[in-house]
């Protein structure tokens, strides 16, 4: 978990788990989603509605390492790995929360953004106050 400059916390829920009794994989996407943009949205003061540009996802990806179920509590780590002009990438952990800052990691993630004009959905430079955020979690 010291790897990533920032924590966000979340909780599984009844309906994440498969036939398996563990959390379905396309869950850890959703997790890594609303971690990335809830910080952004609180940190920046981002209106996702009325913003002129957009980050849409251009690639993901997950690994997977360690079992995580219902009902746990969770943090998901998040540091920028690459930041472009119009693009930024995220490297992601998720982890099970309270746990001690050299515990193994669960999941790891991959995300990268991309900035474009909301009508022309045509690349544009990242925001400034956006990249001031990703430049706060380079790591």
């Amino acid at each position: 978990m010291a790897d990533f400059t920032v924590r966000r916390t979340a909780t599984t829920r009844w309906s994440d788990n498969d036939m398996y009794g563990h959390l379905n994989n396309a869950v850890y996407y959703q997790l890594f989603d609303a971690a990335i943009n809830g910080w952004i949205i609180e940190h920046s003061g981002l209106d996702p509605v009325a913003a002129p540009s957009v980050g849409v996802v251009a690639e993901s990806g997950c690994r997977y390492f360690e079992q995580v179920q219902f009902p746990q509590a969770l943090e998901v780590g998040i540091r920028v790995a690459r930041l472009g002009r119009t693009s930024v990438t995220y490297d992601l952990g998720l982890f099970p929360a309270g746990l001690p800052e050299t515990a193994a990691v669960a999941a790891r993630g991959r995300w990268v953004h991309v900035y474009v004009d909301r009508d022309t959905r045509r690349p544009v430079p990242i925001p400034d106050e956006l990249r001031r955020l990703f430049e706060s979690a380079t790591g």
